[in-house]
């Protein structure tokens, strides 16, 4: 797949938020370790360094997701001293200004691997979308850095990005907030804490208002390796459910509050457990020796 610069990533992440997306696609370089929110598991933690080339390899932390002002010594000690990444440096980006200091892109430059804490995903995307810093992590990522994140900072990674404003109590169309989200895995909806917060609903809003998406809900104390070629692998002591409508027939009742009921027929849903995987590109369940690089089970 032919590896696009920043901007335009941009444009196309910002026109999805209007259009379908296009259909699910191997990520456009490196690896990525979406955790759900919980507790990180320490499986996929221990994965993002070695992806990033092992604990001497330089690590960016970019805790702007948070409003605490203890979010930044939690990651420096925890890269630092649980993780023993001594060149990881945690980056103190809390509006669009500090996005654009030369000292920060050139640590996210130098990165190889690039981790966002939890918080509110917004923050993420207001502070980051086309800046230096945010264009300096999407060539960094076309490169070949591992991108990693809990919560919300696997939340941002879509290209659609659920913001958690909006009604879901219901499945019906206009009922969740989208914005534009980095775009790091084309075409696909991610959202996180999903089996503990009961978060199906929103999910298959999305899903059935967009229908050439995927939708990953990803468990807490979970993540979903997803690889450069396409294929997506489970860690943690969680699952992973993939949402696919690819086939199925999505119906629209007319509803009181002025916004159509969603329904569907035949929908495909996945429930990946620890150790089982997912072929994004071709729509295919994986068996666990697949999951770890084998050839697929079944047909």
């Amino acid at each position: 797949m032919k590896k696009l610069s920043y901007g335009l990533a941009a444009v196309l992440a910002a026109s999805a938020a209007l259009a379908q997306a296009p259909a699910p696609a191997s990520p456009p370089g490196g690896d990525l370790i979406l955790i759900g929110g919980g507790e990180k598991p320490d499986e996929a933690m221990r994965k993002f360094v070695e992806l990033a080339g092992g604990p001497g390899a330089p690590i960016v932390v970019i805790p702007t997701a948070s409003t605490l002002k203890s979010t930044r010594k939690y990651y420096a000690k925890e890269f630092r001293e649980e993780l023993g990444c001594a060149a990881s440096t945690v980056l103190d980006i809390r509006k669009r200004e500090d996005a654009a200091r030369p000292d920060y892109v050139a640590a996210v430059s130098r990165a190889r691997g690039i981790f966002f804490g939890g918080g509110d995903q917004v923050r993420i995307t207001s502070a980051l979308l086309d800046t230096p810093v945010g264009r300096a992590i999407a060539e960094a990522f076309a490169r070949g850095a591992v991108v990693g994140g809990t919560s919300a900072g696997t939340a941002c990674q879509s290209a659609l990005m659920i913001t958690g404003e909006g009604d879901f109590t219901v499945i019906r169309a206009g009922a969740v907030e989208l914005k534009p989200g980095f775009g790091f895995v084309p075409g696909i909806v991610v959202d996180q804490h999903f089996i503990a917060r009961q978060r199906s609903n929103r999910l298959i809003s999305v899903i059935l208002e967009h229908p050439d998406l995927l939708g990953v809900g990803i468990d807490e104390d979970t993540a979903a390796w997803v690889r450069p070629d396409g294929t997506l692998r489970v860690i943690g002591t969680g699952s992973v459910m993939v949402i696919d409508p690819g086939g199925a027939s999505v119906r629209r009742a007319p509803d009181a509050s002025g916004k159509d009921l969603l329904g569907v027929h035949d929908l495909r849903v996945h429930v990946l457990l620890a150790g089982e995987g997912y072929d994004l590109g071709k729509r295919a369940v994986l068996g666990r020796d697949a999951a770890d690089g084998g050839k697929r089970s079944g047909p």
